[in-house]
């Protein structure tokens, strides 16, 4: 078995991410200047590392932010199983104190087991556990042994929670930046280890 070595960045900035508004699976919104910024200060700090294999989700800011590295000819599949997780209602609008009062309320829900909950019209955790798996599984199945991987920041908190076999209702110790890094890598017995978190180091030259 070839041991991965995975490295998983979130997507650069968009303007949603800016203006505080909830963007989820169901906004596809491309990122914006400094986003581009971010996207290329990562690719100049990483763009010599062999990549097998490439990873993106169906929506276009995670494309966008890895578009450097494919046009260099890494192989790649987009898939929606690593799609950002639905925040059903509450997707476009900006956050409220209201809003914020709420979404308290769901991570506090999520925090004390309750993975089963969700915002009115959207995912739980454990729904987005389920396809979130298979397109880990696919990754560890598939081609390569590097692998870059560019998802969004609450998939990311469960992406990392099920690869590394920790309960999801401690996922939010995976912080997340916009094009922060996670780099992992698999031992022996096939558990995987962080050997970076949360990393922006390639980011420090931008304000």
């Amino acid at each position: 078995m070839n041991r991965k070595k995975i490295y998983l960045v979130r997507h650069g900035q968009t303007d949603y991410n800016l203006k505080g508004v909830v963007q989820g699976s169901g906004i596809d919104a491309p990122i914006n200047d400094n986003g581009r910024k971010q996207a290329t200060a990562f690719f100049d700090a990483y763009k010599n590392i062999p990549f097998d294999q490439a990873y993106y989700t169906g929506l276009q800011r995670t494309k966008q932010s890895i578009q450097s590295f494919l046009d260099l000819g890494i192989p790649a599949i987009s898939t929606t199983d690593l799609n950002e997780i639905s925040w059903g209602d509450y997707e476009g609008l900006p956050m409220s104190h209201e809003e914020n009062k709420y979404y308290q309320h769901m991570l506090e829900q999520w925090q004390q087991g309750n993975l089963d909950y969700c915002i009115a019209g959207g995912e739980s955790p454990n729904i987005v556990a389920k396809r979130m798996q298979r397109g880990i599984d696919a990754i560890l199945e598939g081609p390569g042994e590097t692998i870059l991987v560019c998802m969004h920041g609450r998939a990311m908190r469960i992406f990392l929670s099920l690869i590394m076999k920790q309960d999801l209702c401690h996922m939010d110790v995976f912080e997340h930046k916009n094009l922060c890094l996670y780099l992992l890598e698999e031992n022996e017995d096939g558990t995987f280890e962080l050997l970076k978190r949360n990393d922006t180091t390639h980011l420090k030259e931008l304000v």
